[in-house]
């Protein structure tokens, strides 16, 4: 049997940050992936977008996290990540969206947030060419931005591995024995393991995962496609966010990569619940309908690629951070509605130094700075309500 420090379940957009910082604070890391290959589950089908501006303090910190990582990737690990700070832009079209914004904004910045209102000029000024008629104007978080999903994980991929992580790919995790309250040991297909602490960081198969330990985690994925059109010559900065819900969809977002591509996604209405990765038909004439009636120059772009990717969703639209009562050294970090991406490197860091923070490893840490973010995303909340900027 091999023995770690930590097991990490899921080498993706949480699982490969988190052992990268772990392994920095001297701890033995293995991270264990059925797929061949680090970021192969929903990490590749991620549009590149990082934003801090969320509705809930505890996101907001992950995410400011997150951003202050990517941003500096480049400087500080000399891998180019493709960062653009070109913000995020959440427009209003209507008094409802007006008022949910406004009042929003004082959650926002007493969350220390860096947002406020913009006039309707000022949203013509940011994103040239946008519908004018109805804008009532809209929020603005400069310090938002873009990256390459693919070059952002290849890039953790190569600092763990530089750091001593061991990766274990096509190896699935086929069972989990419980002892006392703890994981006294994992069982794959190809060996047996144990550890001072596991993480289930499965994505889309968290549910699965915890079910083997004998308990569940309310995570249940839907299906969202993206497309991303030719280069062209840059036209504008922020990622552009549109919530209003119409009969067959809810809110959809573009931005214009750092490369000239313009990268989109939709939600679909009502949510395609299950693991159905395959394109459709219908994804294109949904979303260019929506995306042209809202930035009418866009019509003649090319579209190159549509893809379909799963949202690991949770009832409220927030992640699960913690330990469930039937394995004290079995950590969740589970559930993030399709902002893995932009909440991993955050996340992991933030675990990271909470592991180590305490007497051992294999403890809640809400006594720690970061206790607030794990009370927030507890596996034992009552799920109420729906985050406003899922």
């Amino acid at each position: 049997m091999k023995h770690y420090d930590i097991v990490i379940i899921g080498a993706g957009s949480v699982g490969v940050p988190l052992s990268y910082y772990c392994a920095k604070k001297g701890l033995k890391v293995c991270v264990l992936d059925r797929e061949a290959s680090w970021g192969r589950g929903q990490n590749r089908a991620a549009i590149g977008g990082l934003r801090a501006t969320h509705s809930d303090a505890a996101k907001i910190r992950i995410a400011k996290e997150s951003i202050a990582i990517v941003s500096k990737m480049r400087e500080e690990t000399g891998h180019d990540v493709e960062w653009h700070s070109g913000g995020y832009l959440f427009v209003a079209y209507d008094e409802e969206r007006e008022k949910s914004f406004r009042e929003l904004l004082a959650k926002q910045k007493a969350a220390g947030l860096d947002i406020d209102w913009v006039s309707p000029e000022g949203v013509s000024k940011l994103a040239p060419g946008v519908k004018t008629e109805g804008l009532r104007g809209g929020t603005y978080s400069p310090g938002d931005g873009y990256a390459s999903p693919l070059m952002t994980s290849t890039a953790f991929h190569r600092l763990a591995m530089e750091a001593g992580v061991e990766f274990r790919f096509r190896e699935k995790v086929t069972g989990i024995e419980i002892a006392g309250g703890r994981v006294a040991r994992l069982l794959t297909n190809l060996g047996d393991y144990a550890a001072d602490l596991f993480v289930n960081a499965a994505g889309a198969d968290a549910a699965e995962i915890s079910g083997l330990a004998g308990f569940s985690v309310p995570v249940r994925p839907d299906s969202h496609e993206g497309g991303v059109t030719e280069p062209v010559a840059r036209f504008m900065e922020p990622m552009l966010v549109d919530i209003r819900p119409d009969g067959e969809s809810g809110n959809y977002y573009f931005y214009q990569a750092m490369t000239g591509q313009v990268v989109f996604c939709i939600t679909p209405k009502p949510q395609l619940w299950g693991k159905d990765c395959d394109s459709t038909s219908t994804f294109l004439p949904l979303v260019l309908k929506r995306m042209i009636e809202l930035y009418p120059r866009l019509r003649n772009l090319k579209v190159r690629r549509t893809w379909r990717g799963l949202y690991p969703m949770t009832p409220d639209g927030f992640p699960v951070v913690g330990y469930p009562r039937e394995a004290g050294n079995f950590l969740q970090a589970v559930g993030m509605c399709g902002q893995g991406f932009m909440l991993g490197p955050g996340l992991g860091k933030i675990l990271a130094e909470t592991f180590v923070s305490g007497a051992s490893i294999d403890k809640p840490a809400g006594s720690t700075e970061y206790g607030f973010v794990f009370d927030q995303l507890s596996l034992y909340r009552d799920f109420g309500g729906m985050e406003m900027l899922k």
